[in-house]
């Protein structure tokens, strides 16, 4: 019925993976040309996915944030993208096949399981909503990547300790480079975040008059930016460093997924839609 997004919908998880093959194949044997040509699979990648996503919305009036296997492919988009921003302003190689699966695998049970809905709440048709949902989604998946950045810190922390230095000490950026990423990650993830919940606060009195500042959401995603807003400063003020900003990033990281775990499937939130 609808052949083009159809196709998109079912050719982007090949895409993600040979994006995943050609960063892996520079990881394992790093090269320039193999470089560019991991880079410019990655874009190619992402302008197809957007194009995929304007597409849908298009088709079906609505904002593709309608369930959760819509929301599985934003996810997809977004931690690839934020990953790609962060490697064109650092021009940092040697993570992105780390980056790359968590998309391949949001993408491949979107794919698998998405629906083709014309009919759906009228609330989840509002332009505003959909910016809110998607500035947030890409707000945790820079989350989401300062956490992967703190886990390979703590590897290689661990492998220099005990004096492994093969694959992953030889070809993983330095622990200070590590720390650099993980730091720039969170930003991007708080800024956007930053700008989500200042959409949220504009379109939520008018899409929902009787809420309550006490739903779970709420509390809990302030809890995530203050936690990051914290960590941001100490960082800038040279208060901390080393380990206690990749900490910060795990501990960020699974806070933000314990939230959206309470609002979705355990307490009562007007964030659950569908």
């Amino acid at each position: 019925m609808y052949p083009f997004i159809d196709f998109l919908n079912n050719f982007l998880p090949f895409l993600y993976i040979i994006t995943f093959g050609a960063y892996s194949f520079d990881f394992i044997k790093t090269g320039k040309r193999r470089f560019e040509f991991a880079r410019l699979s990655l874009f190619t990648t992402l302008l197809l996915h957007l194009i995929y996503l304007f597409s849908r919305t298009a088709e079906f009036n609505h904002p593709p944030i309608t369930n959760v296997f819509e929301i599985f492919t934003i996810l997809a988009f977004s931690v690839c993208f934020s990953y790609f921003i962060l490697e064109l302003v650092t021009d940092i190689r040697g993570t992105g096949p780390f980056i790359i699966i968590i998309s391949i695998i949001f993408q491949v049970i979107s794919t698998l399981f998405i629906e083709d809905l014309a009919e759906v709440k009228e609330v989840l048709r509002s332009n505003l909503l959909g910016s809110h949902v998607f500035t947030a989604l890409l707000g945790y998946s820079g989350i989401t990547i300062s956490a992967v950045y703190g886990f390979l810190y703590l590897i290689l922390y661990k492998d220099i300790k005990l004096s492994r230095f093969g694959l992953v000490f030889n070809k993983l950026p330095s622990l200070e480079v590590l720390e650099k990423l993980s730091f720039y990650s969170a930003i991007i993830g708080f800024v956007l975040l930053t700008i989500a919940m200042t959409i949220g606060v504009i379109w939520l009195p008018k899409a929902f008059p009787d809420f309550s500042y006490s739903d779970p959401k709420l509390i809990s995603s302030a809890l995530v930016w203050i936690l990051y807003g914290l960590g941001i400063i100490s960082k800038v003020l040279g208060k901390w460093r080393g380990k206690k900003v990749v900490v910060l990033s795990i501990v960020g990281f699974i806070l933000a997924l314990m939230s959206t775990m309470l609002s979705n499937f355990v307490a009562q939130s007007f964030h659950s839609f569908y």
